[in-house]
């Protein structure tokens, strides 16, 4: 080991975390696009090798039919839309990891500052985020059951949610509905995680430039603008990254508070795909769902290494 370099060194302590993700990640992966080459069969595990098959049927709609829901949608219409896999995970994913890094990001400026009962603010912002999935799922379902929830008026009467929003008299009978529920729950859930990683970011900037540019005049947009954000970006990309991973794996809240059926997402499609004994339709959108993952993670690393090169 003495005559190593340092890069090497470094690769040699690497090697038993990389042999564990590659047995615990990359394997399973593997095993998963190989099921994925064979046909579905009904009567056994999996069916004749056919190649790329399955994914130009998945990709073309032609496998629509088979499934429990379309992985894309059939036609050019607000339902195909919210009826199909692809598309109803990419509008949680994108619309509810925009407003968790706003929310967050105002969360996290406000407990920044030094102000009396802050450590309580802390504590009140993280409790959703504490809360396990399938209350929140409970929480939420109640909160819109017709006749239960005060969100939801019964029969005769309407609620002013329901008068001013969208929401009709059975919302988890109507996918939109549905799926604007879950996403509300979601942003509740988890804006205190990105507010968690935004926080430690701005905790990292030094209070120095900030004295320095106050008595150089600059009101509190300017030092925002040209310190703050800067500064804390690569934390932010980080935090996004890791919501847009989790979002585009959607399956528990989606379960807990409507079901596959009225909401459906890759991750569900997966699952009942799997439970329809279609296994290799099954393995070809999870695949397919980890290519699309790692597409989203290859943007945020061009923009994160995009950030650190300016």
């Amino acid at each position: 080991m003495e005559n190593l370099s340092e890069a090497q060194f470094a690769y040699l302590l690497l090697t038993p975390a990389l042999l564990l993700l590659g047995a615990i990640a990359l394997w399973p992966l593997l095993s998963t696009f190989r099921m994925s080459l064979f046909a579905d069969n009904l009567t056994g595990r999996l069916g004749g090798f056919v190649g790329i098959e399955n994914y130009v049927q998945l990709l073309t709609g032609q496998k629509n039919a088979l499934m429990p829901s379309p992985f894309i949608p059939t036609e050019l219409s607000v339902s195909a839309f919210f009826n199909s896999a692809l598309t109803v995970t990419l509008i949680f994913t994108v619309v509810g990891v925009f407003f968790e890094t706003i929310i967050g990001f105002g969360q996290a400026l406000v407990l920044n500052q030094d102000f009396r009962g802050r450590r309580w603010a802390r504590l009140a912002i993280i409790i959703p985020w504490a809360v396990p999935i399938v209350v929140q799922g409970m929480i939420f379902y109640l909160m819109f059951q017709p006749g239960t929830g005060f969100l939801i008026g019964d029969e005769g009467s309407r609620t002013i949610l329901q008068t001013l929003g969208p929401f009709g008299p059975a919302p988890f009978s109507n996918t939109i509905d549905s799926t604007i529920i879950i996403i509300v729950a979601d942003i509740w859930k988890t804006s205190a995680f990105m507010a968690l990683l935004i926080l430690a970011g701005l905790q990292s900037v030094d209070r120095n430039l900030y004295d320095v540019a106050r008595v150089s005049g600059a009101s509190p947009w300017q030092r925002f603008k040209y310190i703050t954000l800067p500064l804390v970006l690569p934390t932010v990309l980080v935090a996004m990254l890791f919501r847009t991973i989790q979002a585009m794996r959607v399956y528990g809240v989606i379960e807990t508070v409507s079901g596959c059926e009225t909401v459906p997402s890759l991750s569900c499609l997966v699952v009942t795909s799997f439970d329809n004994n279609l296994f290799a339709t099954s393995a070809t959108v999870a695949f397919t769902t980890a290519a699309i993952i790692a597409i989203f993670v290859s943007v945020y690393i061009i923009g994160f290494a995009r950030e650190e090169m300016a």
